[in-house]
């Protein structure tokens, strides 16, 4: 391979970076299946020697906030990107609400961890500095949304920016936390790629008649 050809030299930080994001990938599949309490350092050494996640993360207790923190940052990043401009408020609201849906389909860990978290009570994200900001950040993007809404009359009635991230995370949360029992209870797929747009669809019909709805 000649000179020019040679792929570029990683930094250390990229190194760094890089062996960060590849624990957080195994401990990510391990706290999913078994829970904080039946992770076991062991199962997540098989891809990254204890030495290197002792170093970078102290104990199994921080290896889990990281992996808790990395799933919230994922989604809120995910949210950012979404088009909030163009088209009506209503245009605005249906795409972010139908993203939600997709973003929870395809990233079952999210809520896996999330439904782990709940039975801590929370206890763990209590203690991960900034992320309720960074959580802000959904909200914020309704409330745009939300006055856009009101301003040209689409939305009827004053919406609170934080019931409506609530009724779309618990639609598209359900969803994925009850997919295996409700399909075989109704014998129906919930998994397919045209179930998710149905889903998505009738999520956005949901909370758009309801922002919408005369006060």
């Amino acid at each position: 391979m000649t000179e020019a050809a040679k792929p570029p030299r990683r930094s250390r930080a990229q190194a760094r970076e890089e062996a960060i994001d590849a624990i957080l990938d195994v401990a990510t599949d391990e706290f999913v299946e078994k829970g904080l309490a039946g992770a076991r350092i062991d199962e997540i050494a098989g891809k990254a020697t204890k030495r290197k996640i002792y170093y970078y993360f102290g104990s199994k207790d921080e290896l889990y906030r990281a992996v808790l923190e990395r799933a919230y940052r994922r989604v809120r990043s995910s949210e950012s990107e979404v088009d909030i401009e163009s088209g009506s408020a209503a245009d605005a609201l249906r795409r972010l609400i139908e993203h939600d849906v997709h973003y929870h389909s395809q990233h079952p860990e999210l809520v896996r961890l999330v439904m782990n978290e709940n039975i801590h009570r929370a206890e763990h994200l209590k203690q991960i500095k900034g992320l309720p900001d960074w959580n802000r950040g959904v909200i914020d993007l309704l409330a745009r949304i939300v006055a856009r809404g009101r301003a040209d009359g689409t939305f009827p009635r004053d919406i609170d920016p934080i019931d409506l991230h609530l009724n779309m995370t618990a639609l598209a949360f359900y969803f994925v936390s009850n997919q295996f029992t409700f399909s075989h209870n109704f014998d129906i797929d919930m998994a397919s790629e045209a179930a998710v747009e149905r889903r998505a669809a009738q999520v956005g019909d949901i909370l758009i008649a309801w922002v919408c709805r005369p006060e």
